[in-house]
């Protein structure tokens, strides 16, 4: 799903308070990252994702290999802090891609 700027904005304005819920460590990123990343997405559609200072990798770098290898879009990058979005498969856990998709 190709998000517009509204899209983006609505989704910025929703994770304003937000907490990231996971970091990239020293041990960077790699595919079991990747799917538990899914899996928090199926149940939330939006998180927040903090790289910690000891990682080896930056945020363009992050921002890269999650929109390669994955079908999550990349909402925003703020310092170290990557929002994420992704339309959950199951209709009771889509808390703002209804909302998203009438935008």
């Amino acid at each position: 799903m190709n998000l517009r700027g509204k899209q983006k904005r609505y989704l910025r304005a929703q994770a304003n308070r937000m907490k990231p819920i996971f970091s990239i460590g020293k041990n960077g990123l790699n595919q079991q990252w990747l799917d538990e990343v899914n899996g928090a997405l199926e149940k939330r559609e939006l998180i927040k994702v903090n790289i910690q200072q000891s990682a080896g990798i930056d945020v363009p770098t992050a921002r890269d290999f999650i929109i390669n290898h994955s079908s999550i879009n990349v909402v925003q990058t703020i310092g170290k802090t990557l929002l994420l979005f992704k339309r959950a498969q199951k209709p009771t856990h889509r808390h703002f891609s209804n909302e998203v998709e009438d935008i």
